[in-house]
């Protein structure tokens, strides 16, 4: 019952863990499982392996309208972002720091985000996060 629990724990808990991508294995082991039980059959699946439509009878989408943005649009956004930096400019660059304070510490991150997007925007915020931990990769 508590069989994962510990072998979390004996990889120093969650972060060493994480740092051993320990979750990200187990999580790719299920969805494999997962995978091979919807493919063979064995978890039926309305609509994807199970009561499907007859031949011929399938929706088919000929062609897919993308949305796009207007020129006008895309150039509305930008203004907004930047009345929004500049109304916020004396609060942003604490609060930046704070966050890259917070995820130096391994504290809990998600909090000091709810109020540093009150201040910053998704690309200042990304910016201090990458000044602390690197840029993400997959490993494959």
């Amino acid at each position: 019952m508590y069989q994962e629990f510990e072998r979390i724990s004996e990889r120093g808990g969650v972060l060493g863990a994480m740092d051993t991508m320990y979750q990200r294995g187990k999580i790719q082991e299920e969805s494999l499982y997962y995978e091979s039980m919807k493919h063979d059959g064995s978890l039926p699946l309305i609509g994807v392996n199970t009561f499907l439509p007859k031949e011929g009878q399938e929706d088919e989408v000929h062609q897919l309208e993308l949305i796009r943005s207007s020129d006008a649009e895309k150039s509305d956004q930008i203004r907004h972002v930047r009345e929004f930096q500049q109304t916020h400019a004396d609060k942003c660059s604490n609060a930046a720091q704070s966050l890259q304070s917070v995820a130096r510490e391994r504290g809990n991150v998600f909090a000091e985000l709810m109020d540093t997007v009150k201040s910053n925007s998704l690309g200042q915020i990304s910016a201090a996060l990458y000044e602390v931990g690197g840029e993400y990769r997959r490993n494959m």
